[in-house]
C-alpha cells in the first residue's frame, strides 16, 4: 500500500465517520422532540416565539431531513449549511449571552454550538466524499 492509498482510507474513514456523527446529533434531537413535542413547544415557548408547537414540528421535519441528507450524501453540501444556520439560529436564541447571567453553564453550550458549526462548515465546503454518497449531476446523453 502507498502512502496515498493509505491517506484515501483514511480520508474517506473519516468523513464518513463525521457524516454519521452529524445524523446521530440530529437523530438525538429529533427524537427528544418526537417523545415530547410538548416539552419541546414548552422550551420554545419559554424562549418568547410565537405558535410554539408548530415551530417543534416544522424543527423536527428539518432535523429529519438533515439526517436523511447527512446519511444518503444528497444535497450534502447545502444541507450542512442550512444545519450550519440553524446551529447558530439555535446557539443564540437558546443559549446566547442573554442566557449566561442566569446560569453560566449556559456558555459553555453557547460555545459548544460554535463547535459544531465550525464542522458543518467544514463538510459543507468538502462535500460528502465519494463512498455511500449519492451523486448529482447533469445527465449527459451521447
Amino acid at each position: 500500500m502507498t502512502s496515498e492509498t493509505n491517506r484515501a482510507g483514511w480520508t474517506t474513514a473519516a468523513i464518513l465517520t463525521a457524516r454519521l456523527i452529524f445524523a446521530l446529533v440530529f437523530i438525538m434531537a429529533v427524537s427528544f422532540k418526537l417523545m415530547n413535542i410538548g416539552g419541546t413547544a414548552g422550551y420554545i415557548a419559554a424562549a418568547g416565539f410565537p405558535l410554539p408547537t408548530l415551530l417543534a414540528w416544522l424543527a423536527a421535519l428539518l432535523e429529519l431531513a438533515l439526517i436523511a441528507a447527512f446519511l444518503t450524501g444528497a444535497y450534502f453540501s447545502e444541507a450542512a449549511l442550512v444545519a450550519a444556520a440553524y446551529v447558530l439560529f439555535l446557539g443564540f436564541a437558546f443559549h446566547g449571552p442573554s442566557h449566561w447571567a442566569e446560569n453560566q453553564a449556559e456558555f459553555g453550550f453557547f460555545v459548544d454550538h460554535f463547535t459544531f458549526l465550525a464542522g458543518l462548515l467544514f463538510a459543507a465546503a468538502h462535500g460528502p466524499g465519494r463512498v455511500w454518497a449519492m451523486q448529482r449531476g447533469w445527465i449527459t446523453r451521447p
